[in-house]
This record gives C-alpha cells, sequence and structure tokens, in this order.
C-alpha cells in the first residue's frame, strides 16, 4: 500500500486527476491517496495558494500527484509550482518526449528526455528595478549558476541514462556568450562525462540545439541543460510529439518527488468533459516506476498507446470534430488494462 498526496489542481485539473486515479486503480495498485489542495481551489477555501497542510502532507509521503495549478494574478503571490520545486528542493525536472503511433505529427520516430536544472538559473527569481537615469527605469534578473547544483544535475542525467538503458547525453549550453554561468555548466560536464565511458557526451549551443531538434530530433537521446533552457527545449519537445497534452514531467528530488502533467488548467474548457487526460495518466504511470511498481506502469502506458493508435475514443484536441470527452478516453484506457 502506497501513500500519496494528490492534488486536485485547478480548471480540468479534478476531472482529469479522479480519470488517472480511476486507470491507476484498474491497474491494480493499492494506493491510500491523501487529497490536499493547492492553486485557485486552495485560496477560495484557506485563502492561500499553498497551505501548510498540503506542505505537510508531502513532507509525509514523500510523493505527489497534481494537476495543473493557477497561481492568483496579483496579491504577491509566487508561482506556486516554483515555490513547490524550492521548497522541495526538487532539483530535477524530467520530461520524456517519445512520439505516438496515430498522432497528426510530421515526427515519427522521437524518442528523447530533456533533464532541466529546475531551481536555479534564472527562475531563482532574483530580480529587481535600476534606475538608469532621471527618468528611466531598467528591470535586471540574476541567473544563479552553483558548481553543486550543476554537478547534481548533470550526474543525474548521466545516471538516468545509465538506469535507463540510453547511450547519449548532450548538454545544452551558451557558454560562447554567457561565458560564467553556462561556461561553469559547460565546464563541470565535461568534468563529470569521463566517468560514465559508456555513455556517449556531447555539447551544443542551445539557439543550435532547437535547430536540430526539429530537423534532426533522432540524433538526441537525454539532454540536460539549465533551466530556462530547458524550460523552453522541454516545451519544443512536447510540440515535436503532438503538444502538451501527450507530456509528462516528473519534479525529482532526495525527499521528494512531485508528478504532473505540464499544461495549464485551461479554465475556458473546464466543466466541459472535453479535457485530455493522457498526460496527467502517463504522469501517474511514471510516479508507479518511482515507487517500484514498473509492471503497472508499462501496461498503463501501453493501454494509453494502444488506445492513441485506435484513434476511436480520443478527445476534440487530439482528434478533430471528435464527440468524446474525458471520461470515454479514461474509459477504453481502463477497458485495456482489464
Amino acid at each position: 500500500m502506497h501513500k500519496i498526496t494528490l492534488i486536485p489542481g485547478d480548471g480540468i485539473g479534478p476531472a482529469i486527476v479522479a480519470a488517472t486515479v480511476r486507470v491507476i486503480e484498474a491497474a491494480g495498485v493499492e494506493i491510500e491517496w491523501d487529497r490536499q489542495l493547492a492553486g485557485m481551489a486552495a485560496v477560495e477555501k484557506h485563502a492561500n495558494p499553498l497551505p501548510d497542510a498540503t506542505l505537510e502532507s508531502i513532507r509525509q509521503t514523500r510523493v505527489a500527484l497534481k494537476g495543473p495549478l493557477t497561481t492568483p494574478v496579483g496579491g504577491g503571490y509566487r508561482s506556486v509550482n516554483v515555490t513547490l520545486r524550492q521548497t522541495f528542493n526538487l532539483y530535477a525536472n524530467v520530461r520524456p518526449a517519445i512520439s505516438f503511433e496515430g498522432t497528426d505529427t510530421l515526427f515519427k520516430h522521437v524518442d528523447l528526455v530533456t533533464i532541466r536544472e529546475n531551481t536555479e538559473g534564472l527562475y531563482a527569481g532574483i530580480e529587481h528595478f535600476i534606475k538608469v537615469d532621471e527618468e528611466k527605469i531598467a528591470a535586471e534578473s540574476t541567473a544563479v549558476i552553483t558548481r553543486k547544483g550543476s554537478e547534481r544535475i548533470i550526474e543525474y542525467a548521466f545516471e538516468y541514462a545509465r538506469r535507463t538503458g540510453r547511450k547519449k547525453v548532450t548538454l545544452v549550453h551558451k557558454a560562447n556568450i554567457l561565458k560564467c554561468t553556462s561556461g561553469l555548466f559547460l565546464e563541470i560536464g565535461r568534468d563529470i562525462a569521463p566517468r560514465y565511458p559508456d555513455i556517449e557526451f556531447d555539447d551544443r549551443i542551445v539557439d543550435a540545439c532547437c535547430m536540430q531538434m526539429v530537423m534532426k530530433p533522432e540524433i538526441f537521446d537525454v539532454i540536460v541543460t539549465t533551466n530556462l533552457f530547458g524550460d523552453i527545449l522541454s516545451d519544443l519537445a512536447s510540440g515535436l510529439v503532438g503538444g502538451l497534452g501527450l507530456t509528462v514531467g516528473a519534479n525529482i528530488g532526495a525527499d521528494a518527488a512531485i508528478f504532473e502533467a505540464v499544461h495549464g488548467s485551461a479554465p475556458d474548457i473546464a466543466h466541459l468533459g472535453i479535457a485530455n487526460p493522457i498526460a496527467t495518466i502517463l504522469a501517474g504511470a511514471m510516479m508507479l516506476e518511482h515507487l517500484g511498481e514498473v509492471d503497472a506502469a508499462r501496461r498503463i502506458e501501453q493501454a494509453v498507446r494502444e488506445v492513441i493508435r485506435e484513434g476511436v475514443y480520443l478527445t476534440p484536441d487530439l482528434k478533430k470534430g471528435s464527440t468524446h470527452g474525458t471520461d470515454d478516453l479514461a474509459d477504453a484506457i481502463v477497458k485495456k488494462l482489464g
């Protein structure tokens, strides 16, 4: 029996999380769900987008599955997702992008993983306004790249490649311009790579990497990079395989892990019953693998792939003109598991 913090989230979150819970339970894994609130749902009930009870639950369970969250505009609220990553030191963001047979994309053989440093860089949030002269104001942001943080994420990428049978790690940087920050990251990568002689290593400048990803995505296996670059590249990779509705993210630290879809809360289609739950279902499968429930995770992944390939019960974002919704898609996946 696993105890897991469950955060339904905002907008379409409760619907797609409920569908995911049904799929996980159909796979035969025994879970005690500790339901907690975050985002706008938590503001409405507790006047706080990240209540202490939610944080304490994650400290106790050390694993959370969450739906998309909305951070309130104004009022001095920080991003809930960033706060969770920094609170629990979830330093590794892992985003697989693998092609699905049956999707309408130009790229049929994408199979890569972006591993993004998740707590430093420009997303450290160190920024302020400065006065340039009597009339003009400028904004200044500081990117923080530490040796410890860089070593940790690059070593994680190599260990992930070795553990999952992948053959190559590509470090992405902008060291030709950002000599100190990207330069340090690249230097550390080159120092670590010889410790993994079984894993091929190369590095690429971020803008060139973007071009190469859409021209020859098959040359990439595991990409490791800093926070901002990873945010951009992982979304680009999602576009190669059909969009954010098919993309899962894991936020991993030494003491906790949070699994989620990487798309937003889509309030415009909340309560319409047409939201695509696949990304959250795959996040659930990734969570099960993290918990050691590898067989159940593989069965869920295979069921999802079969349903997408058959193309019958897909939501409108995956199949133009479809009249099927969230529950229809979840039911089809559950039936495959039966």
